[in-house]
């Protein structure tokens, strides 16, 4: 139950960010949805992954300590950026969050030796976005020795984040995931993955270190991130194009969490154009929050929460449950893209639209597994 737990923490951390964001610093708020509820979703679904990824056993119980390890440094650094007084926290909250990703990466490496055969290409863009949050907490703590250079790895760390950590993760899974959520292979998807990371990590250290101090890089490093998004993009038209345009199920908020990517990217690039100043250096990571990340966490809770609820056959127990979270998939992807266009180019109505539609999520879950176990309990009696 570890998982659908971290779902839970993941969608009420979203949900309160945005409520509060109009009222608390910006930085404390995308600290709550990306280190509070991201980070920890992200080693749990990871901890789940690799094993699948690598054909090795599953993993023991003592990981679920990892995502523990680093929700506690989340916490630690969303409690600095609330109360001056706990300066210290961002520091310490780094450290231990730099731990839990030291382990995972670790774990994952040693299940890649110790396999039969290649692992599943997805693994080698997990461990690149697992390096890149490693980097990302280093340039927290190198600001403590450096601090004339402390908006640079601000900067850094933010990138390093998003595009490196979640970017990586998110663009990897949703190959694998929409197919599956389609019922139909993509047979490219190996080997576009393989092709394809070299392009996206390449412009997340390009995008990162420009955003800190040469910005011309971040321009390259946006195009060679754009490779990756459109050749996925492509082939999802092609083969999936029905199912993304459906009214219900999960494809299309896994679609919309593609499209909200490539939106805050965009913005991202406008913040290095003179004559865009109208755009603030925040608004891209508000459009990445709302139109990549909502949609992204609900629509693979869709599909993947029957099977962490309860893993084996599936049965038609699963199917109805998907069918019930995924009920008006369609309308929530219109609406998390409409609020990440609003929230990125500078209307705080977005925040609000994406969490009124997280909590309608929120609340369908909440009566579809009700819904689920009391017809399991009927069937069992």
């Amino acid at each position: 139950m570890a998982l659908p737990a971290l779902v839970l923490l993941a969608v009420v951390a979203f949900a309160a960010a945005l409520l509060w964001a109009p009222h608390a610093g910006r930085a404390a708020a995308l600290h709550l949805i990306l280190a509070v509820g991201a980070m920890p979703l992200i080693f749990g679904a990871m901890s789940h992954f690799i094993p699948v990824l690598t054909r090795t056993r599953t993993a023991a119980a003592g990981l679920l300590g990892i995502p523990v390890l680093a929700l506690a440094g989340g916490a630690l650094a969303v409690g600095a950026l609330s109360l001056p007084e706990l300066f210290w926290g961002r520091y310490a909250g780094a450290l231990l969050a730099l731990a839990a990703a030291g382990a995972l990466l670790v774990w994952s490496r040693r299940r890649r030796a110790g396999m039969v055969g290649r692992p599943h290409p997805c693994l080698a863009w997990y461990e690149a976005a697992l390096a890149c949050l490693a980097l990302a907490l280093l340039a927290i703590l190198a600001s403590a020795v450096w601090p004339q250079q402390t908006i640079a790895f601000y900067r850094l760390h933010l990138h390093l984040n998003t595009l490196g950590f979640v970017g990586l993760t998110a663009v990897s899974t949703l190959a694998v995931l929409l197919p599956t959520v389609a019922g139909r292979p993509d047979p490219q998807v190996g080997p576009r993955l393989r092709r394809d990371l070299p392009w996206a990590l390449a412009g997340t250290l390009l995008v990162a270190v420009g955003s800190a101090w040469f910005g011309p890089l971040a321009w390259i490093g946006g195009v060679l991130w754009a490779v990756p998004l459109l050749r996925l993009g492509a082939s999802w038209l092609r083969l999936y194009r029905a199912e993304i345009l459906a009214l219900h199920g999960a494809a299309p908020l896994l679609a919309a969490a593609l499209a909200g990517l490539a939106l805050s990217m965009i913005l991202g690039a406008m913040n290095f154009i003179p004559a865009t100043g109208a755009f603030r250096a925040t608004q891209p990571a508000l459009a990445f929050v709302s139109g990549f990340m909502l949609p992204l966490v609900s629509g693979a809770a869709s599909q993947l929460l029957p099977v962490w609820l309860r893993p084996g056959v599936q049965r038609s127990w699963h199917s109805g449950l998907r069918d019930s979270l995924g009920r008006y998939g369609g309308v929530r992807a219109a609406l998390f893209c409409l609020g990440g266009v609003a929230a990125g180019t500078g209307h705080e109505w977005g925040l609000l639209l994406g969490a009124a539609t997280l909590i309608w999520f929120l609340l369908q879950a909440g009566v579809a597994l009700l819904q689920a176990f009391v017809f399991q309990k009927r069937n069992q009696s």
